[in-house]
C-alpha cells in the first residue's frame, strides 16, 4: 500500500521568489511557469490583489521538507 499523501507546499526546487507558484505547479502537475503567468495576469487584472495573496500564501504554506511519503 502506498501511503503517499499529496500536500501543497512551497517548492525549494522551482522557486523564483518564495516558491508558492512552484509548489502549486508541482501539486497540480503542471508547469510552474504557467502558474506564474496566470498568477501575474490575475494580479494585474485585480489591481495588485494577487501580490497580497501571494505573500499571504508564502507565510501560510509550509516549505517542502524534501521527505517523500
Amino acid at each position: 500500500m502506498n501511503n503517499f499523501e499529496k500536500r501543497l507546499m512551497r517548492s525549494r526546487a522551482n522557486r523564483m521568489i518564495c516558491g508558492v507558484c512552484g509548489g502549486i505547479g508541482e501539486y497540480l502537475n503542471i508547469d510552474p511557469t504557467l502558474v506564474r503567468l496566470i498568477w501575474a495576469m490575475c494580479s494585474l487584472a485585480s489591481v495588485g490583489m494577487g501580490f497580497i495573496l501571494y505573500f499571504i500564501a508564502a507565510v501560510v504554506m509550509p516549505e517542502d521538507d524534501g521527505i517523500v511519503g
